[in-house]
């Protein structure tokens, strides 16, 4: 029988001198009993596995509007796979496995529906009002937002959970901080695992949904060296008659070339840069987690490639900007009549003031529900 001290005694054994050991947490913000049989970042992964927000990723926008066809991935799929990948890339690091999985399931919690278009909007529309940013607002998601305790507000989620959830970083978001989780210092090793496991993810789903979506065509790719490069590599060992199975075995080849590269790539800079403790990380001048410099320009090209393909393509144009629209036009509605909003959110007005309770409300939404809200309030014959 596994219990957490023995959980505990075997990451303080067999973990790398740099990891994160459950035992050196600086715990909760509010006391709670410790469980026999889970450590801390078991029960934090478990408690946002069983959260709302967890859920409604299931039905957010990643790049395809959730109604533009069930093969998409949403955020959901998108944190799955992130998921898969960091914790991969940790136990190959010998780190916490744990908390890596946990920070991988809790990195999106903060995004609106319709992705960064519904996010864009949002800031715009909270500026002058406590702005928005979805890594700050999931912070406000498992601090304040989830009600699922009799004792506390939150998740009450470890102090290095919210932590890696505020330093998350991504081509869309700069590392951002409170007072309480100073951006001067890196975030750990398992968290910047996972930016480099999104940045993974998102580069190889977002190419398999736009194949998909007739978006870009494959011809198009031969232009990027990096997946041509790969495909070459998948031609040289298999004879392959299908376009479909085809890209699955590039997409899955290229996967297996960028972990590869960023688990050799980071062993090497751990080395170099005399890496022994967590706060080793925390004061290094940069981050460790890093692809090598010629796989960095290969990917760096092939995420501009996206950009000008994918991105900027009329399709993703227009569903981007119709859903600023959607949530624009729903968001002054609440703020004009607040007497629309459900009564909790009424309430929670006293609370976080209307500004911040109008934004609480719609960045929780799943595009569906925004949908189904915009055509309640503008669709004369639409019932309530």
């Amino acid at each position: 029988m596994l219990t957490r001290k023995e959980i505990e005694s075997r990451e303080e054994r067999e973990l790398a001198s740099y990891a994160m050991k459950s035992k050196d947490s600086r715990g909760r913000r509010y006391p709670e009993e410790e469980h026999h049989y889970r450590s801390i970042y078991q029960r934090d992964r478990d408690r946002i596995v069983h959260s709302t927000a967890f859920r409604r990723l299931e039905y957010k926008t990643q790049v395809f509007v959730n109604h533009e066809g069930d093969y998409y991935r949403t955020r959901l799929t998108h944190t799955i796979e992130v998921s898969q990948i960091a914790r991969s890339i940790a136990r190959v690091l010998n780190l916490n496995e744990d908390i890596a999985e946990a920070i991988a399931l809790a990195h999106d919690l903060g995004h609106t529906p319709f992705g960064h278009s519904g996010e864009d909007a949002l800031k715009k529309l909270m500026a002058g009002h406590g702005g928005f940013e979805h890594n700050l607002h999931g912070l406000r998601v498992v601090d304040i937002l989830e009600q699922k305790y009799p004792n506390f507000p939150g998740l009450n989620l470890s102090w290095e959970m919210k932590e890696s959830i505020v330093k998350h970083k991504s081509p869309y978001n700069n590392m951002t901080g409170t007072a309480e989780y100073n951006t001067n210092e890196q975030p750990l090793l398992e968290a910047q695992i996972v930016d480099k496991a999104d940045s993974i993810a998102y580069d190889n789903h977002d190419l398999d949904d736009s194949l998909k979506a007739g978006i870009i065509a494959h011809d198009d790719l031969q232009t990027v060296d990096l997946w041509r490069e790969t495909q070459k590599k998948v031609k040289q060992k298999y004879t392959i008659s299908d376009r479909d199975i085809l890209t699955a075995q590039t997409i899955k080849t290229l996967i297996n070339v960028e972990v590869t590269d960023l688990i050799e790539t980071t062993t090497s800079r751990i080395k170099q840069g005399g890496i022994k403790a967590v706060q080793d990380v925390r004061d290094y001048p940069g981050l460790i987690v890093s692809f090598s410099p010629s796989l960095s320009e290969q990917k760096k090209k092939l995420q501009e490639f996206l950009f000008k393909n994918v991105y900027q393509h009329y399709r993703v144009a227009r569903m981007a900007d119709k859903a600023k629209r959607f949530l624009e036009e729903l968001f002054m509605a609440f703020i004009k009549n607040p007497k629309q909003l459900p009564l909790e959110y009424q309430k929670w007005i006293e609370v976080a003031g209307l500004y911040q309770a109008v934004c609480d409300y719609i960045a929780g939404m799943t595009d569906r529900f925004a949908q189904d809200e915009y055509k309640k309030l503008f669709y004369p014959y639409e019932r309530m």
